[in-house]
């Protein structure tokens, strides 16, 4: 009953390793598209082996030999203090089943069974757990033809597997692909004889892990950089703040990027010489033992962080001018007000389309010299240290040159010669109110000049009846000499500044023109013609002679004619 129970067992194990290939396969693609842990990552504390045994054994005793088991069974549970090292215990039992019924099935049948206990060493790298073990035991061993009961003796087991790692039951779940070991032991068959076995042992199955070696918390790092945005030049601090760091090993800091700088837990950025973009900083931190920092996994960190730099913003600046309007040859004050946003240093010049302007600095002079009347256009331009320029333009107006109108000869007042028949040509004392605005406009203005006009009727021109050949007076022209001695004698003007000449109007007049100078009185006052005051004298002006019974009132009126 009992070898019947270990061949079902047996063939049970046997079916179980072959069902769970294809389960372990489809775990295995499962882990690749969704990440697995690996074995390395948190190796267990307990593994717990059950599995299929094959023992061939090499030993004779009296000429007996002992056949190879292929159906066992066999049970390890380990215990490990660290990652690696470990102490295991493992029990197997193989029994060659009887074949024939008529084999007593209450004496050994080719039987070894036993347990041993030593140390165990593993490798766990990635997903596979390469070990080896060598463990010290006793060792069950009997055989039909050396009596009805096993003997014990002592056995030395030496040899090592591979366990895969899968992903079910949360990774506690592995198969061993293969467990090799070789086992030496030493029997007594007392009295048959005594027996040696060097026996090959060929094992898989499954693993079941319990409790883990989980490695500590893995460090982290974040990266902050202040300021996010900058001008070329302006400085950019990078700090790292690292967690999880263990204080007894050493952290060493490390950072790239362009123009980056630093070995601690802050770094610095030239942005100097830095075109306008996105730059971005890494960061890493590593722990360790002085010189072994980040050889494993979770020892090292990394971060990044990003700032921009962004391009100078060009200046800006206006112009204008003081005064706008200027005469020919004046100047006007140019004034630019130049800013730039990021406080650059400035430079100014200026330009303009005629005259000449000339200054270096926020203000520059306008010269109109040579330049066309009319609006002209100023210039003024800025430029930073960064080659960024602006502009900005005002007018000057130059007006056009004062002229003064052209001086005409201005009429001034008349006399009038018709209320002395007997003396015609004379200058009454009705005419001194005239002569007095005349003489006065010539006192002031100095360089004008005075054209007296004498007019006359046609009757004077005429011939007298019966006298048809005799000389005709000139009233017109004497009349002009007459007012002109006035002028002269009386009220004290220059003979020079005065003229006379003689008019076509019909009339016992003289006219009296005021020729200022630059004026042309021929050109103003047509139809007239000068006298010629070597042929026309003038005329003394006496007084008017009185009747004699009035002598006394006529003397005392003539100083007022």
């Amino acid at each position: 009953m009992q070898a019947h129970f270990l061949k079902t067992v047996s063939r049970v194990l046997t079916l179980a390793l072959v069902a769970l290939i294809p389960v372990s396969l489809a775990a295995q693609v499962t882990g690749t598209t969704t990440g697995k842990k690996a074995a390395s990552d948190s190796p267990s504390k307990w593994d717990i082996f059950l599995g299929y045994s094959y023992l061939a054994p090499k030993g004779t005793v009296n000429n007996l030999t002992f056949n190879a088991v292929d159906l066992g069974s066999i049970a390890s549970v380990s215990r490990y203090f660290n990652k690696h090292l470990g102490v295991t215990f493992e029990g197997d039992e193989h029994i060659l089943l009887p074949e024939h019924g008529n084999v007593s099935t209450l004496e050994p049948q080719n039987d070894f069974s036993g347990g041993s206990g030593g140390v165990i060493y593993r490798f766990p790298t990635g997903n596979i757990t390469p070990f080896i073990h060598g463990l010290v035991g006793g060792e069950r061993v009997g055989r039909y033809g050396l009596g009805y009961k096993d003997v014990w003796g002592v056995v030395v087991t030496g040899g090592g597997g591979m366990d895969y790692e899968t992903p079910l039951l949360n990774h506690h779940f592995a198969i061993r692909l293969f467990q090799a070991d070789y086992q030496y032991t030493h029997e007594d068959f007392y009295p048959s004889g005594r027996g040696n076995f060097n026996m090959a042992r060929l094992s898989a199955g499954i693993v079941f892990h319990a409790g883990s070696f989980a490695p500590p918390a893995p460090v982290t790092l974040a990266c902050s950089v202040s300021p996010e945005s900058v001008f070329p030049g302006d400085p950019v601090t990078v700090t790292a703040t690292a967690g999880s760091l263990n204080p007894k090993l050493n952290a060493v800091y490390s950072w790239s990027g362009t123009g980056v700088t630093g070995s601690g837990t802050t770094a610095t950025v030239a942005t100097g010489s830095l075109a306008a973009g996105t730059y971005t900083v890494q960061g890493t931190v590593k722990e360790g033992k002085a010189g072994k920092e980040g050889l494993r996994p979770w020892e090292s960190a990394t971060c990044s962080s990003s700032f921009t730099v962004k391009a100078y913003e060009p200046p800006t600046v206006s112009c204008s001018a003081s005064p706008s309007t200027i005469k020919p040859g004046e100047s006007s004050t140019i004034t630019a007000s130049g800013m730039s946003p990021q406080n650059r240093p400035l430079t100014y010049s200026y330009s303009a389309a005629a005259g000449t302007i000339s200054g270096s600095g926020s203000s520059a002079s306008f010269s109109s010299t040579g330049a066309p009347t009319g609006a002209t256009a100023i210039t003024c331009n800025v430029s930073d240290d960064k080659g960024q320029t602006a502009t900005a333009s005002t007018t000057v107006t130059i007006t056009e040159p004062y002229v003064a109108p052209a001086p005409h000869t201005q009429a001034l007042c008349s006399i009038t010669f018709d209320k002395d028949a007997k003396r015609p040509a004379r200058v009454d004392n009705e005419a001194k109110a005239c002569l007095d605005q005349v003489a006065l406009s010539l006192q002031q203005q100095s360089d004008a000049k005075a054209v007296v006009v004498g007019e006359s009727t046609a009757a004077e021109k005429a011939p007298k009846k019966g006298h048809k050949h005799a000389k005709v007076e000139d009233l017109a022209g004497q009349r002009a000499v007459n007012t002109k001695e006035y002028l002269v004698t009386e009220k004290g003007i220059d003979a020079s500044r005065v003229s006379v000449a003689t008019g076509t109007t019909d009339g016992q007049t003289v006219e009296d023109y005021l020729v200022p100078a630059g004026a042309s009185f021929t050109t103003d006052v047509a139809g007239t013609t000068a006298v010629d005051e070597s042929v026309v004298k003038p005329q003394a002006r006496k007084p008017l002679a009185g009747k004699p019974a009035h002598k006394k009132h006529v003397a005392a009126a003539t100083p007022a004619q």
